[in-house]
């Protein structure tokens, strides 16, 4: 797979992630990098409803049969996500981003299903990890067309929350989401094509609607870190512990 690229971030774009805490990329991927994330998908939902069925359950942590998943470690089982994950599209947003340095923290396709996909409440990535990492970098793929009829992502930037660092999330029984935001703002809702990227800081909060097309509404996620995140004995990684750039050189490609 031969990909040309071509730079995407501004000078604009990079003081708004320092004032704000993300910014957005509409329709940056080549087409053959979202053909490859597509076609990818099914494979894991098809993953986890095995993993369900051989425990009996509808409910695997936040996945709910049928209505929304969040399949996680997939480039460790299909290292073809690779392509993307360490493009050099990638290495310029956590250039822009993170700095030199940067690692591949956590990635995830992040699903919800025609008519039925629930919302997913306000939280910050980093209220599912412990406080004491700095901030990273998520990148909300989009592979479909989002919009609020399907459930897209709405951002709070740090003027409207007032809030720039961890906060102590807790957990909702009923869907095993964790909450942290219970403010009135509904944020800056996400609307953007198939292959768009929302960039933003582990601190910032968002939440998605509950998906109400006839369509899947097709996510791909993909973290970085500048540094690694141990777990809070210091010793154990939280997430993946492959370095990605180092003094700004891509030092991993697929």
């Amino acid at each position: 797979m031969s990909v040309t690229y071509t730079s995407v971030i501004t000078d604009e774009l990079k003081q708004q992630f320092r004032d704000e805490g993300y910014f957005i990329l509409p329709g940056v991927l080549p087409a053959e990098h979202l053909e490859l994330l597509r076609s990818e998908c099914g494979g894991f939902i098809d993953r986890m409803n095995a993993r369900m069925d051989e425990q009996g359950t509808d409910v695997l942590g936040i996945n709910h049969r049928n209505k929304r998943y969040f399949v996680s470690n997939c480039y460790a089982q299909r290292p073809i996500l690779g392509k993307f994950i360490f493009s050099e599209l990638m290495a310029e947003v956590c250039r822009a981003t993170l700095g030199p340095n940067a690692y591949l923290f956590w990635n995830q396709y992040v699903v919800k299903c025609a008519e039925q996909g629930m919302k997913f409440s306000w939280h910050q990535d980093s209220g599912y990890v412990h406080p004491n990492h700095k901030p990273y970098l998520t990148c909300w793929i989009t592979l479909d067309d989002v919009t609020e009829e399907n459930g897209t992502v709405y951002l709070l930037p740090y003027s409207r929350s007032g809030i720039r660092t961890w906060v102590q999330h807790t957990v909702d029984p009923e869907t095993n989401d964790r909450v942290g935001y219970f403010g009135s703002d509904r944020g800056i809702p996400v609307i953007a094509p198939a292959g768009s990227i929302a960039c933003f800081t582990s601190y910032v909060f968002h939440s998605s609607g509950a998906n109400r097309t006839k369509n899947m509404r097709r996510i791909f996620l993909a973290q970085y870190s500048s540094e690694l995140i141990m777990k809070e004995d210091g010793v154990t990684p939280w997430g993946g512990t492959e370095q990605f750039l180092k003094d700004g050189v891509r030092i991993r490609e697929q």
